[in-house]
C-alpha cells in the first residue's frame, strides 16, 4: 500500500520534492491542518483572545527576563518537595543522567508520555542501547514508534498518517483484525498500553511548563497516558527545557489556557497532571523518586544570538498549522524535531544533529501566518529574515545567489537601471509567454525551479512608472489648458 511517508535519510531538497509529490501525504495534512486551525480561531474568539495573548506574552518576557533567578527558585522547590533536580548542558548530559537514574534502580521497562525535549536529545535510543525497553503511551507517539518514525508536528505527533496505514500498521504488530473503526483501533492500543504501565519501573515526560513558587512540574493531555506515567511507576523523571518556567501559580493557568485553546481548540484539555515532589506517607499514589532533568542544549546560546524571542513558545503547534509550506510539506521534510516556522528558527540555533539545517529558514513564504496564530506573538517571520542573512553572512549560500543578489542591488541603487531592467523583463517575459498560450511553462537555468511546480505569469508590457507618466502629462495639460 503506498503511503504518506517520507524517506528520513535523503537530502532536504528531495525530502521536499518527495513530500510535494506525496498525495498521500497531502490528504493527510489537509485532513487534519485546516480542522486544527479553524478550532483555534473559534476558541480564541470565545474570549478576550488579543488580550489573553499579549498577557502571556509579558508573562514569557518576564520569565526570559529573570531566568537565572526562576531556575534557582525551580530547584529550591522542588529540592524542598523531596525531588532531585539535574542539569544538562547538552544533549549527552542527559542520556548520561538518566540511564544513571535508571541503572541506580534497576529499572528495566520504561513508559514515557508525549515529550518533544526527550526526541531533541534522541533519549529513547540512549535508554535501549543500555539495555531497557521503551514504551511510548500517547497513542500518536506509539503509532510512529511502532512504524519506527520520528513524530511530524509538535502536537499531533502522527498528523501524517491516514487511518488506513494506522490500522496497517496494528495489523502487523499487535495482530489486530482488519477494521477502520478508530474505536476499535484505540480499544486494541488501550489493551496493549496498559499492560506496559503495570509493568512498569520508570515513568518519563516532558514539561509543559514548570511553576517556579511551588516547584510544580505540569503536563497538559488529553489521554490518561501522561497521569499514568507521572503516577504509577517506582520513579518518575520529567525533562524540560530551561525556558519552560512560569513565575506564579495564576501565570500557568493563564498559560494553560492559551495552550488548549492554541493547540487543539479546547478550552481545556482533558488533563492537567501536576507533580511536585515524591509519594509521601498516605498519599494514595505517586513515584517513590521524583527527578527533574533541566535541558540547555544551545538555549543559553540563543539568548546571546539574539533569538531568544523563540524561547517564548509554549509548543501549541498552531504556527504549523496555518503555514503553507508544512501544510504543503509536512513536518518530515524539515529533517528535525522541530519543524513548520517555529523549528526553522530553533533548529539552526539549539544543538541538533540536523543535516541541511541552513536550509530551513528559507521553508517559509513570509507571510505571516505564523506571527499572527501564536499565541506568544513571536515574530517568526522577522527571525527567519534574519537567519536568512546569518546564512549569508557565513558564505554559506551558492555563486548563483551572491551574484544574483548583488546585481539587484547594483539595480535598485539606480533608477535608470531599475527602469531599464523593468523593461528587458517585460519584453523578454512576454516574448516567453507567447511562445506558450500566455504564460511561461519553462524558465531557464536555476530559474527552472520555479515553474518545475508551477507558472510564471509574464510582466507587465506597460510598467506602473509608465502608466503613472502619461496620467500626470496629461493632468498637467489639462491644467494648462483651463490656466489659459
Amino acid at each position: 500500500m503506498a503511503t504518506s511517508t517520507i524517506d528520513l535519510t535523503l537530502p532536504y531538497k528531495t525530502r521536499v520534492k518527495d513530500a510535494l509529490g506525496n498525495k498521500h501525504l497531502k490528504i493527510a495534512l489537509e485532513r487534519s491542518t485546516g480542522r486544527m486551525a479553524g478550532q483555534r480561531v473559534a476558541a480564541m474568539n470565545a474570549v478576550d483572545g488579543p488580550r489573553l495573548r499579549n498577557q502571556v506574552r509579558q508573562m514569557k518576557e518576564y520569565v526570559l527576563r529573570n531566568l537565572p533567578d526562576l531556575l534557582e527558585q525551580l530547584e529550591t522547590n522542588i529540592t524542598a518537595n523531596g525531588g532531585r533536580v539535574h542539569w544538562a548542558k547538552e544533549a549527552v548530559d542527559v542520556q548520561r543522567i538518566v540511564v544513571e537514574i535508571a541503572r541506580k534502580a534497576n529499572v528495566q521497562k520504561v513508559v514515557k508520555a508525549k515529550s518533544m525535549a526527550t526526541e531533541e536529545v534522541h533519549l529513547n535510543q540512549a535508554l535501549q542501547a543500555a539495555g531497557m525497553k521503551v514504551v511510548e503511551t500517547d497513542l500518536g507517539e506509539y503509532i510512529i514508534q511502532l512504524a519506527g518514525e520520528p513524530p511530524s508536528h509538535i502536537v499531533a505527533p502522527v498528523i501524517h498518517r491516514r487511518v488506513e496505514e494506522i490500522s496497517d500498521i496494528f495489523q502487523r504488530e499487535l495482530d489486530m483484525p482488519p477494521t477502520l473503526d478508530p474505536q476499535v483501533i484505540c480499544s486494541v492500543a488501550r489493551g496493549a498500553l496498559r499492560k506496559e504501565f503495570l509493568s512498569a519501573d520508570m515513568g518519563i515526560s516532558g514539561c509543559n511548563f514548570a511553576i517556579a513558587e511551588t516547584g510544580t512540574c505540569c503536563i497538559v493531555t488529553n489521554e490518561g497516558n501522561g497521569r499514568m506515567t507521572s503516577t504509577l511507576p517506582r520513579v518518575y523523571v520529567v525533562v524540560m527545557g530551561i525556558e519552560k518556567l512560569v513565575p506564579t501559580v495564576e501565570d500557568a493557568f493563564l498559560q494553560y489556557q492559551a495552550l488548549s485553546r492554541s493547540a487543539t481548540g479546547q478550552q481545556c484539555s482533558v488533563y492537567l497532571s501536576m507533580t511536585s515532589g515524591p509519594r509521601k506517607p498516605g498519599d494514595a499514589d505517586g513515584p517513590e523518586e521524583f527527578h527533574v532533568v533541566l535541558l540547555d542544549n544551545g538555549r543559553v546560546d540563543m539568548l546571546a544570538k539574539g533569538y531568544g524571542e523563540a524561547l517564548c513558545c509554549i509548543r501549541c503547534g498552531a504556527c504549523l498549522n496555518v503555514c503553507p509550506v508544512y501544510r504543503e510539506i509536512g513536518g518530515h521534510a524539515y529533517g528535525s524535531t522541530y519543524s513548520g516556522p517555529i523549528g526553522a528558527v530553533i533548529s539552526p540555533n539549539i544543538h541538533l544533529e540536523v543535516t541541511d539545517v541552513d536550509k530551513l529558514p528559507y521553508a517559509s513564504s513570509l507571510c505571516g501566518a505564523c506571527r499572527d496564530a501564536c499565541p506568544v506573538k513571536i515574530d517568526l517571520p522577522r527571525m527567519l529574515v534574519e537567519l536568512r542573512r546569518d546564512v549569508v553572512e557565513a558564505g554559506d549560500t551558492t555563486v548563483f545567489d551572491r551574484a544574483g543578489m548583488q546585481a539587484f542591488s547594483r539595480m535598485m541603487q539606480s533608477r535608470a537601471s531599475y527602469e531599464a531592467a523593468g523593461g528587458l523583463g517585460s519584453l523578454g517575459s512576454n516574448l516567453l509567454a507567447g511562445l506558450s498560450g500566455g504564460v511561461i511553462k519553462s524558465l531557464p537555468g536555476p530559474l527552472a525551479a520555479w515553474t518545475s511546480s508551477r507558472d510564471f505569469p509574464p510582466l507587465a508590457k506597460r510598467s506602473f512608472r509608465a502608466q503613472w507618466r502619461e496620467r500626470m502629462k496629461g493632468r498637467k495639460v489639462i491644467g494648462e489648458e483651463q490656466n489659459a
